[in-house]
């Protein structure tokens, strides 16, 4: 039988993960009071030939029996049961924004402001993630991603490595996205923008992609760009990051820094041992803007 706790930041998604683990057919118990868990997997040992595929959502709403949960873990370890720990976690801005749009309280805020009561749910929380055998960070995450990453680790039994990458394409001079790990600047090269017949296309047009890659300097700054990456993204998983923004930018983020990013995300989807997805952050302002 396969026993999965999911657990993780309030706000981060467990209650979404609850629901998809449910339809790819894992028997799902959420909020189960800490004093209750030994039993429950006693229990559910005992019917394992009806249940083969069993998830426990546990977070900080189990109040003070909480903090039983350390003990109760390393006992069923002595005693030999087998499970795993999925933890989901946010960037403490993203979480912040989830609850002032869905104007809930936080579980540990009391009166304060809901960064306090995230700040303490972390400390609370950090033996759990130090545990975790799968760390999902949906701070950039879709719906449909975020099952598609469940699906990789629970149905196609990959090698998961618990890093999230995203390729990200935007315009200088509408900012450098924030959230940034890496940020590459092409405006080096030459800017289909001033050719004849090429302005109101974007990156994803074959005519724009034609146009930057039959520099020889956009093909090298990709070949160099793809050696560090694979230089990086071993180290970045083994020091235990979650998620790598790669933000890639020229003027606009319409024509150069899209069809770089497009490419970039050829060259990355074959690789193992990682998620990967692709966002064009500027792609549509200078139509917005009558420009």
């Amino acid at each position: 039988m396969k026993f999965v706790i999911l657990t993780g930041m309030s706000g981060a998604g467990k209650s979404t993960a609850i629901k998809m683990m449910e339809d790819i057919g894992f028997y799902c118990v959420d909020n189960l009071p800490i004093p209750l868990l030994e039993k429950f997997v006693e229990l559910t040992t005992l019917q394992s030939a009806e249940l083969q595929k069993v998830a426990v959502g546990i977070d900080i709403r189990s109040g003070q029996s909480f903090d039983e949960l350390h003990g109760v873990l390393d006992h069923m370890k002595d005693n030999g049961v087998e499970y795993e720990i999925l933890f989901l976690d946010a960037e403490d801005s993203v979480l912040v924004k989830r609850y002032k749009e869905t104007r809930r309280n936080h579980p540990l805020a009391g009166g304060e402001r809901v960064d306090k009561g995230i700040e303490e749910e972390r400390k609370r929380l950090a033996f759990l993630k130090e545990r975790a055998d799968y760390i999902i960070d949906t701070s950039q995450l879709l719906t449909r991603e975020l099952k598609a990453e469940l699906d990789k680790i629970f149905i196609q039994n990959q090698d998961y490595k618990n890093l999230f990458i995203t390729i990200l394409s935007f315009g200088f001079k509408y900012g450098i996205p924030v959230d940034s790990d890496l940020v590459f600047d092409v405006r080096f090269l030459p800017n289909p923008y001033y050719v004849e017949g090429l302005r109101a296309k974007t990156g994803n047009d074959k005519e724009i992609q034609d146009y930057v890659m039959q520099f020889q300097e956009a093909n090298v700054f990709l070949d160099k760009l793809e050696d560090m990456l694979e230089f990086l993204i071993p180290n970045y998983i083994t020091e235990g990051k979650n998620q790598l923004v790669i933000s890639i930018g020229c003027t606009g983020g319409k024509h150069r820094s899209v069809t770089l990013a497009n490419e970039l995300y050829k060259r990355l989807s074959g690789k193992k041992g990682y998620g990967l997805k692709i966002e064009h952050r500027d792609i549509g302002k200078d139509a917005l803007r009558g420009k």
